[in-house]
């Protein structure tokens, strides 16, 4: 069940939700980039190439590029609550009702 205070409307819990969710999508995207980052830089070592740094690169403007929509320019379950709770708070202080 979902709950919220009496003076939040609905759309506040909404927008919340919406950037907690972005910036925990970011986060994950931050780890798989890494973990397949790593794998490929052990693949490229055995190789004997130094060939893992290209996709490296592409990959991190794309997540460099992400990370600036979802930290600039919008403004776990735990981690995902604390967020949410974050963005409700941030979200009253600018627009309270």
């Amino acid at each position: 069940m979902k709950t919220t205070h009496p003076a939040q409307p609905p759309d506040l819990e909404r927008l919340a939700r919406k950037h907690a969710g972005a910036k925990l999508g970011w986060y994950i995207h931050a780890f798989v980039y890494v973990l397949v980052n790593l794998m490929l830089l052990l693949l490229s070592g055995m190789s004997g190439r130094s060939w893992a740094i290209y996709p490296a690169l592409g990959w991190g403007l794309g997540l460099a590029i992400h990370g600036v929509v979802v930290f600039f320019a919008t403004g776990g379950a735990g981690l995902r609550e604390r967020m949410i709770q974050r963005e409700r708070q941030r979200l009253m202080q600018r627009d309270p009702w």
